[in-house]
């Protein structure tokens, strides 16, 4: 019943209007605010600030810059294997495998379409047609700026507008489509284990996602956007294996696609997993 209404409220509730407010609230800069709000977090998701560069939580300026908070240099290890490809994020993984029939599965049964996923672009999806997936979940408590798994070029990105559901695992198991309708941000970059797409997906009350090449993206967009990097005029944007390439204000998801015959997990993944940067995901083949 508790899942059932919780589900019912994210159908029912203004789910932009709430994530919009609870955005001003983590930009707050007044002491007696945001302070009182981190030091709430905090303790209530166990947040280890030892591994955080600034390690008092209340010496961050906002809500927003302590989610967002920097790691101590070193603190997580990127696996210097030349042919590994290694997690973006510290969280766990909700699910991971093969694309199957252009779908990739969710929960329980469920499963989405992954030309839907890339915004309805086929000439995107056909590259990652019969190849591999993984989505990874980032908890309240965890480090939330995303790395690439990969040294890559970026081609292009796709805003997709959309609902913002929550993205844990009780959603996941009842809303259909969850990360094809929520709102999302695709980029493309060329590899050397072929074209691969990292989707940050957008979630109930997330007040916003950022790259380090275009700042803050969603949701100060009302309307698809596509946009190349390449071919063109200015300086390719290179990002290198481990290095940072966007963040979410507030927790969600990220999704990785790769093509057929490109990699091969690592065989004890599973869904519910929990990873590190910068640990081994996969080998390129």
């Amino acid at each position: 019943m508790k899942q059932k209404l919780f589900i019912l409220f994210q159908h029912i509730v203004p789910q932009h209007l709430l994530s919009r407010l609870a955005g001003r609230l983590a930009d707050c800069t007044h002491p007696w605010v945001k302070n009182r709000f981190i030091s709430w977090f905090a303790k209530k998701y166990r947040v280890n600030m030892a591994e955080a560069l600034v390690e008092e939580p209340t010496a961050y300026p906002s809500f927003n810059a302590f989610f967002t908070r920097e790691l101590k240099p070193g603190i997580r290890h990127i696996n210097p294997e030349p042919d590994a490809l290694v997690s973006p994020a510290d969280g766990a993984i909700s699910q991971i495998g093969a694309i199957e029939h252009g779908r990739i599965f969710q929960a329980k049964g469920r499963g989405y379409g992954l030309t839907t996923l890339l915004g309805g672009y086929e000439e995107l999806a056909s590259p990652f047609k019969n190849g591999f997936f993984t989505t990874i979940y980032l908890s309240p408590r965890d480090y939330h700026r995303v790395h690439m798994p990969i040294k890559g070029t970026l081609r292009e990105t796709i805003y997709v507008p959309g609902d913002l559901f929550s993205v844990n695992q009780t959603t996941a198991e009842n809303v259909d489509q969850l990360f094809a309708r929520n709102e999302r941000l695709v980029a493309i970059f060329d590899t050397e284990a072929g074209p691969m797409a990292m989707i940050l997906v957008g979630a109930m009350i997330v007040a916003g996602i950022e790259t380090v090449w275009a700042g803050q993206v969603a949701p100060t967009l009302r309307q698809p956007l596509r946009t190349p990097y390449l071919p063109g005029p200015t300086t390719p944007i290179v990002l290198e294996k481990g290095e940072e390439m966007g963040r979410f204000k507030l927790g969600s998801t990220v999704i990785l696609l790769f093509g057929p015959d490109a990699i091969e997990w690592v065989g004890t993944l599973k869904a519910e997993s929990p990873v590190k940067l910068g640990e081994k995901l996969a080998t390129q083949r």
